[in-house]
């Protein structure tokens, strides 16, 4: 169960990044609910490919975990439920109602859900109607070109939502514009279900904005990023020292390879880039690593790395 009294800490669904091994990662140092990546409910219905398909899976210690994803076909996406619901350890579902990329948009889906909320509205009461998981929640932007949290906050809520994470921009805002926490404060006032509050949220951040918004939880997305440390950070008010880093990184290291086998080494780069910003000799040991093919040599030059 997500205890919403103890003011939990989510990993945000975040493309291309928040799959199994980070996942795992986090959990071990703080994160308290995880979220895969957005998956397209089409993607699920009509491909059922074994990479779609790989992505509902979850690591052992993954609990709660929860499945987001997106669509505007109601059929379809009962039928990517149904698929959904064959799998077992999963918590909930997250419908997507935040996604700005336009060829999400022009399909009807992500934030274009914004923009209809008798649509959405149905669209949660579908997929509640097929579901066999616990919970249903709808993570949404503050609105499509202009704010409008309030009604779809409770637009949510009497759809039957069992809770919401709101991003505190507009779909117009894209990433680059300021967090509007007042606007998040707001949508917590205005309804009855736990409120997660998400956006430009980090270590130093995030006590001003439990307080500022009243929020039930934080969601932590793109400063998790090269520091999935920072839930332990948040929790302990301590900031993580060289060794725990390392140590950190090593675990994501070895979770890629044993996810994705050695494939896993080349995916992993991206990831390096982003620990090693800041860190005296990062140019090098970019230009290092991205020519690195052995698991063993990448692991010795990661470990001499991050000492």
């Amino acid at each position: 169960m997500i205890d919403f009294s103890k003011k939990p800490l989510f990993l945000a669904p975040l493309a291309g990044f928040s799959d199994l091994p980070l996942r795992s990662v986090v959990k071990k140092f703080g994160c308290d609910v995880t979220v895969s990546e957005m998956i397209s409910a089409n993607a699920l219905v009509y491909e059922s490919s074994d990479k779609t398909l790989e992505m509902l899976k979850k690591s052992p210690n993954e609990e709660p975990y929860v499945v987001q994803i997106a669509g505007s076909d109601i059929e379809n996406l009962k039928k990517a439920v149904q698929i959904i619901n064959k799998f077992d350890g999963i918590y909930g579902l997250d419908l997507n109602c935040g996604c700005p990329v336009p060829k999400v948009v022009r399909q009807g889906a992500g934030s274009a859900l914004l923009n209809d909320l008798d649509k959405l509205q149905s669209i949660i009461s579908a997929i509640k109607s097929v579901s066999n998981k616990k919970s249903l929640s709808v993570k949404f932007r503050l609105g499509f070109n202009d704010k409008n949290e309030e009604k779809i906050a409770k637009a949510c809520e009497e759809a039957g939502a069992n809770y919401i994470a709101v991003h505190g921009r507009t779909r117009a805002g894209g990433y680059n514009a300021k967090v509007d926490y007042e606007a998040i404060a707001r949508v917590k006032a205005s309804v009855k279900i736990p409120v997660v509050a998400n956006g430009d949220i980090n270590a130093q951040n995030a006590d001003e904005i439990l307080n500022l918004t009243k929020c039930d939880a934080l969601m932590i997305g793109r400063a998790s990023i090269g520091s999935p440390w920072i839930f332990h950070e948040i929790k302990t008010k301590t900031s993580v020292d060289k060794a725990l880093k390392q140590k950190i990184i090593l675990a994501h290291f070895d979770a890629m390879i044993e996810h994705y086998g050695e494939h896993g080494l080349c995916i992993f780069r991206k990831h390096l880039h982003q620990y090693s910003k800041g860190i005296d000799g990062a140019t090098t040991f970019r230009n290092d690593v991205n020519f690195i093919k052995d698991v063993t040599a990448m692991r010795e030059r990661i470990r001499e790395f991050f000492a």
